[in-house]
C-alpha cells in the first residue's frame, strides 16, 4: 500500500442535471413502493430544457397491473415528479417544477424477466440481473468513507442548506465540488486543491464579459471559502491550497437547461469516489430485487462492520450474480494488508451472519420500504443511519463478527 501521495473525489448536488434526475427516478420507485412493497420498477429519467421523460418496466399492484393504468396513477407519477423538481428549487426559464413538459413512457416489465426473478412453488426468488457489486469502507473518516469523496458531499451539502434556507440569495441549485487531499502514512492530512464550480444569480460573475460585477463574484468567493473552512477539518487549508471557485468565470445556465441529465450517470459520486471498483450498475430507480441496488448496500454493510469491529482499517468486498439465481456466484473479500484475520475466513464467515440472497437481503436490511429518494443525492454511503433509511449504515454486526472470527 502506498502511504504518501495525493487523491482526488468530486460530488454534485442536487441540482445537477445527472442527480435531478436520479431523484426522480427514485421518487417513483418510492411511490410505486409506498402501494406495493413488492413492485418491481426499472425507472429511468432524461432531463434537458424543459421537458422530463421517463422510461422503463414495471409491475405494481393498484398502479399498473395487466397492461393498464388504474384511474388517476399516472396523474400521481407526474405530480411526484414534479414536487421533486420543485422541492429541488427549479423555478428557472430553461427549467421550472411547474411548466416543463412531461412524458411518461413507462411499461410493463418483461414476462420473462419475472419468471426467473419471482418466488414460486419451491424455488426461491432469483436475483433481477447478472452482474459485480462491490462495497467499500476505510477508517480514514468516521463515516468509515473516503475522506475525498466525504467531504466533496459536506460542501455541497451545506451549500445546498444555506440556498433553501435563504442564508444566501445569491445560489442556484446545479453545482459541483471537487476536493484532492494528500495523504502521508495512509492518512488525510492536508488540502492541495479545493473546486467548486456553482451555477449564481445573475452578475454573480468576473469573466469580463458585459453583466460581470467583480464585487458580487467576491461575495460568491468568499462564501464558498468560507464553506471550506466550516466542513474541512482544522489545519486541512493551508497558504499552499488552490482554490478555484467558478474557475470558468460564469455558470448563469445550469441545470437540466445547461446540460441533459440520465440516470446512473453519477455511480462514482454515489459510491466511493474512485477509492474502490464499481460494478457498473446504477443504484436509483431500481426496486431491491436488482441486486445492482442491494447487493451494493450490502456490500458496503459487510465491509462497513469488518472495519468497525477493528478486523481491518480498509475493506473491498464483491459479490457476483446470475440473473434469476438466488445465491451468490461468488464473495470476495480483501483488506489491503491492513486486516487482522486471513480474508478466507471472513469469507466463510460472511453468509452464516448475512444472508446474501436477494431476498435475504432485502430482509436484512429492510429495503422494500419507500426509502431511496433521499438516497439520491450526497451520496448512498457515510450516511447516518435513521431507522430504515440507510440501514446499511448501521454496525450491528460487529458483535457477531467479533465472536465468529
Amino acid at each position: 500500500m502506498r502511504q504518501d501521495y495525493l487523491f482526488t473525489s468530486e460530488s454534485v448536488s442536487e441540482g445537477h442535471p445527472d442527480k435531478v434526475a436520479d431523484q426522480i427516478s427514485d421518487a417513483v420507485v418510492d411511490l410505486f413502493l409506498s402501494k406495493d412493497p413488492q413492485a418491481r420498477i426499472a425507472c429511468e429519467t432524461m432531463t434537458t430544457t424543459q421537458l422530463v421523460v421517463l422510461a422503463g418496466e414495471i409491475r405494481c399492484k393498484g398502479v399498473y397491473e395487466n397492461g393498464a393504468w388504474a384511474d388517476g396513477a399516472q396523474e400521481e407519477i407526474e405530480r411526484t415528479v414534479r414536487e421533486t423538481v420543485k422541492r429541488i428549487g427549479y423555478e428557472q426559464d430553461g427549467f421550472h417544477w411547474k411548466t416543463f413538459r412531461f412524458e411518461n413512457n413507462l411499461h410493463a416489465q418483461s414476462a420473462h424477466i419475472a419468471q426467473g426473478v419471482d418466488e414460486s412453488g419451491n424455488k426461491d426468488e432469483g436475483a433481477g440481473d447478472q452482474g459485480i457489486m462491490f462495497g467499500y469502507a476505510t477508517d480514514e473518516t468516521p463515516e468509515l468513507l473516503p475522506a475525498t469523496l466525504y467531504y466533496s458531499h459536506r460542501i455541497l451539502e451545506k451549500m445546498a442548506a444555506d440556498r433553501h434556507g435563504k442564508a444566501v440569495d445569491f445560489l442556484e441549485p446545479d453545482a459541483k465540488s471537487q476536493v484532492t487531499l494528500r495523504y502521508e502514512g495512509g492518512k488525510p492530512v492536508a488540502a492541495t486543491a479545493l473546486v467548486v464550480s456553482t451555477q449564481h444569480a445573475a452578475s454573480y460573475c468576473d469573466d469580463g464579459q458585459e453583466g460581470s460585477d467583480p464585487a458580487k463574484y467576491a461575495k460568491l468567493r468568499d462564501y464558498v471559502i468560507g464553506v471550506f473552512n466550516e466542513v474541512l477539518p482544522d489545519g486541512f487549508i493551508t497558504d499552499d491550497t488552490a482554490i478555484y471557485v467558478n474557475p470558468t468565470g460564469r455558470f448563469e445556465i445550469g441545470g437540466p437547461d445547461g446540460d441533459a441529465g440520465l440516470t446512473g450517470r453519477k455511480i462514482i459520486v454515489d459510491t466511493y469516489g474512485g477509492a474502490a471498483p464499481h460494478g457498473g450498475g446504477a443504484f436509483s430507480g431500481k426496486d431491491p430485487t436488482k441486486v445492482d441496488r442491494s447487493a451494493a448496500y450490502i456490500a458496503r454493510y459487510m465491509a462497513k462492520n469488518i472495519v468497525a469491529a477493528g478486523l481491518a482499517k480498509r475493506c473491498t468486498i464483491q459479490l457476483s450474480y446470475a440473473i434469476g439465481i438466488a445465491e451468490p456466484l461468488s464473495l470476495y473479500v480483501d483488506t489491503h494488508g491492513t486486516g487482522t484475520v486471513e480474508e478466507a475466513k471472513i469469507e466463510a464467515v460472511l453468509p452464516t451472519l448475512v444472508k446474501l440472497t436477494p431476498k435475504g437481503i432485502r430482509e436484512h436490511l429492510s429495503l422494500n420500504k419507500p426509502i431511496y429518494q433521499r438516497t439520491a443525492s450526497y451520496g448512498h454511503f457515510g450516511r447516518a443511519a435513521d431507522g430504515d433509511f440507510f440501514s446499511w449504515e448501521k454496525t450491528d454486526l460487529v458483535d457477531r463478527l467479533k465472536a465468529a472470527l
